[in-house]
């Protein structure tokens, strides 16, 4: 008799163990799929920039858009603050840059600066 109890005890932390374990492939899963999405996140608020900067960074300086593929990630931080706070301007950055939080020019900056 208590073999049969120890048997079926021993099954059910199996099938606890088979459904933790696949509870947490779920989770890597569920966290892989969200690390993709957050650096597509981070990718497609850089890729804004490429409309003005070009996707090299190189800008059209003649036009008035300056190069920024030589800057640092603190270098277009200080930079895009200072448009976003009207102590730099600019004909569209400071109207560009009002519309990103700091979290989101963080991330630009990141994206885009000279590592």
């Amino acid at each position: 008799m208590e073999s049969i109890q120890m048997h079926i005890t021993l099954r059910k932390l199996s099938l606890g163990l088979a459904v933790f374990l696949g509870l947490s492939q779920v989770s890597l899963f569920a966290a892989a799929q969200n690390a993709d999405a957050t650096k597509l996140y981070h990718r497609s608020l850089a890729a804004t920039c490429a409309n003005c900067h070009g996707t090299d960074g190189k800008g059209v300086p003649e036009a008035g858009m300056p190069l920024i593929n030589n800057l640092t990630s603190e270098q277009i931080l200080t930079t895009m603050k200072a448009y976003k706070s009207g102590a730099r301007e600019g004909t569209i950055m400071h109207q560009l840059a009002k519309g990103y939080t700091d979290e989101q020019l963080q991330i630009i900056a990141n994206q885009l600066g000279k590592k």
